[in-house]
């Protein structure tokens, strides 16, 4: 602020993850964006939530504070799916735990109106905006609030944010107190005074016809009612598209919650000037260790943001939207070359992408489709006539980026959808030949197709066909190629049957998956709404939840079956289900049974007795090797990134 001559500044940023000037950090980009239309603009990363005196250092900012967690909700970036504390902080330099503190969002909002009183708060950022209306908290098991009225901020700004927080600046610098900035889109506050909201209130039915407001059910009704909760989030769900959702209130007691519609999303040419701003493309260099989040993307380029997938387990597209916003191949180039002039820069971008491989640049094939539609996925249960999925846009930016002359490698690491990428040969081939460093990410999830309905993820026929379609293309590339699929236990409508068929399904095509999601209830998340109310938002039909965290991890080690420590749970969970016949030698078991300190693998000839006699004797371990593949089994690839290497596996044989 000296260096540069200011006496004071307009905008403040707080934020829970270290400071990285990096697109990839949301706090940032909204900081640069703000720079970048000539606000003074200061950042607090990670500060001591002990005293306001870290959070004041920088003086009272003229305009506002803007409050955010992080990348990540600050619960689930400390809490695993077991709910015990992670060892590692990704956002944190080191990978230092404990950098902030519980419900980040709510405790610096506190610390920002004890240190800077009179100055509007505005909160910001995924925890604040899947946390903005009456929502589940898996670690407390019950109920909260809108998170706006835990933290007492003036406003809330969900989903992406460039333009609610450029309309929040330029009007409270043209002079407008912030209790006058009531009608921009993708903001919400509070109403204290129930004069102003008990009309609407009142009577519901006329707002909803009308299409002026519409009343979701009260927390209290919601707190009393998990048929009500499921209600809520399924109107909730419906009114997420710009082109046509209407304002949405929720009464808490004495006071509410008014929401605007979503903000419009960007276009191309808002797109390109963002990711053209001056990024040092750094840690911060106070930092003696680095950030782990940021060695992971330093070499990756975001093509596009958004999502039409519509997964229930996700929380994208309640964040990012639906629509698709793509970059011009332009901006993409431009960004290569920024990469380039990085120090530790060796020719290997590793990934192009953003939260899924290809979808750039797909759109519904009409605008007035699109703004009436109110589809909660392009893709399910099937692909939608109107949308457009050509592949050729992105062939073209990969062929473009592979043509630059710093670049050696470009990988894909971002996830594929594989019932896309079916409709176009082209593309698996070229992602085979030039964009897989040995092994590529696909999310099957499961293989029952009521589970994968509930998820709303295609059927696992789509997996397959993608992956004999990859397996050739690599085959003619003269590659020895593996997919990794991501599956997920314990998600609503799955149980201990299906997670049975799930292995065996896995165990016959001589799959021995590593990368195991056990379900995590996130806020605001379709999954969620079924996991703590036991119905289906949309359809009000009883879902099958598991809740138990033995009965999870119990799913987890029947998926994990080749995993010797695994075995306990998983004859637990088999015994449960009255599937004993599955405990054995046998080829058609998935685990072996207990016996006297030896476990045989399932399918292979039991240990002669002198073997079994010398392993006894010095106390070795079982005779049959369990676990991860030799390299003629599956093979040590480098990872998409060109980091360390994982053991994948191939593909179901075609």
């Amino acid at each position: 602020m000296e260096a540069r001559g200011w006496d004071q500044l307009d905008i403040l940023i707080i934020s829970g993850d270290a400071y990285v000037d990096h697109p990839a950090f949301g706090p940032v980009l909204i900081a640069r964006f703000l720079e970048a239309r000539g606000f003074r603009v200061g950042f607090i990363a990670q500060p001591d939530w002990r005293s306001v005196a870290d959070i004041a250092r920088m003086g009272t900012p003229r305009l506002f504070v803007g409050v955010s967690a992080g990348n990540l909700d600050s619960m689930l970036n400390k809490l695993t799916a077991q709910k015990k504390v992670r060892a590692e902080d990704q956002y944190s330099p080191g990978g230092e735990p404990n950098r902030r503190p519980n419900r980040a969002t709510i405790v610096y909002s506190n610390l920002c109106r004890q240190a800077f009183p009179g100055v509007p708060v505005v909160l910001g950022g995924i925890e604040a905006s899947l946390r903005r209306i009456a929502h589940y908290d898996y670690w407390m098991d019950q109920l909260r609030r809108s998170i706006l009225l835990d933290a007492k901020a003036d406003l809330l700004v969900f989903g992406m944010g460039e333009r609610p927080v450029w309309e929040i600046a330029r009007r409270l610098a043209a002079g407008e107190p912030v209790a006058a900035l009531r009608d921009i889109p993708g903001t919400a506050y509070a109403l204290d005074n129930p004069e102003a909201w008990q009309p609407i209130a009142a009577d519901p039915s006329r707002y909803v016809t009308d299409g002026k407001v519409v009343v979701l059910p009260s927390f209290e009704e919601v707190s009393a009612d998990k048929l009500a909760f499921a209600r809520m989030s399924g109107i909730f769900q419906k009114e997420t598209n710009p082109g046509n959702a209407r304002p949405l209130l929720q009464v808490y007691g004495k006071q509410a919650v008014y929401f605007n519609p979503p903000a419009a999303p960007l276009d191309e040419a808002a797109m390109d000037e963002l990711y053209d701003l001056p990024f040092v493309r750094e840690p911060h260099p106070d930092y003696q260790a680095p950030v782990p989040a940021f060695e992971t993307v330093k070499h990756s380029i975001v093509t596009m943001r958004g999502c039409f997938g519509g997964c229930s387990f996700c929380s994208i597209t309640e964040h990012e939207g639906r629509v698709i916003q793509s970059r011009s191949a332009d901006s993409v180039l431009r960004e290569v070359r920024a990469l380039s002039r990085m120090p530790d820069y060796r020719g290997v971008i590793s990934d192009v992408g953003g939260p899924t491989a290809n979808m750039y640049q797909m759109r519904c094939k009409s605008e007035r489709i699109e703004n009436a539609c109110r589809r909660l996925s392009c893709v399910h249960p099937k692909i939608c006539e109107n949308l457009e999925t050509d592949h050729q846009p992105l062939i073209d930016l990969l062929r473009k980026v592979r043509a630059e002359s710093s670049v050696k490698r470009v990988f894909i690491a971002s996830g594929v959808r594989y019932d896309l990428a079916n409709r176009s040969p082209t593309f698996i081939r070229e992602m085979a030949r030039h964009h897989t460093g040995g092994q590529l990410s696909v999310a099957p999830e499961h293989n029952d197709t009521t589970v994968l309905d509930k998820m709303k993820k295609p059927p696992i026929e789509h997996y397959e066909r993608f992956a004999q379609a990859f397996c050739q293309a690599s085959e003619e590339a003269g590659k020895q190629q593996y997919l990794i699929p991501y599956l997920i236990t314990g998600h609503p409508g799955s149980g201990i049957p299906d997670t049975i068929q799930l292995a065996l399904y896995l165990k016959q095509n001589k799959l021995k998956p590593r990368q195991i999601q056990d379900f995590i209830p996130t806020p605001m998340a379709m999954a969620t709404a079924m996991y703590y109310s036991g119905f289906d938002p949309f359809t009000l039909e009883p879902v099958h939840t598991v809740r138990s965290l033995r009965e999870k991890r119990q799913l987890k080690a029947l998926v994990l079956y080749w995993n010797e420590e695994q075995w306990p749970l998983a004859r637990e969970a088999l015994r449960q289900a009255g599937r004993r016949d599955l405990i054995g030698s046998g080829s058609h078991c998935l685990v072996p049974a207990e016996r006297a300190g030896i476990a045989a693998l399932p399918g292979a000839p039991a240990p002669s007795r002198e073997r079994r006699e010398r392993h006894e004797r010095r106390g070795g371990p079982a005779p049959n090797r369990v676990g991860p593949p030799r390299a003629s089994e599956g093979g040590k690839r480098r990872s998409a990134s060109g980091g360390r290497q994982r053991t994948g596996q191939r593909p179901a044989p075609r």
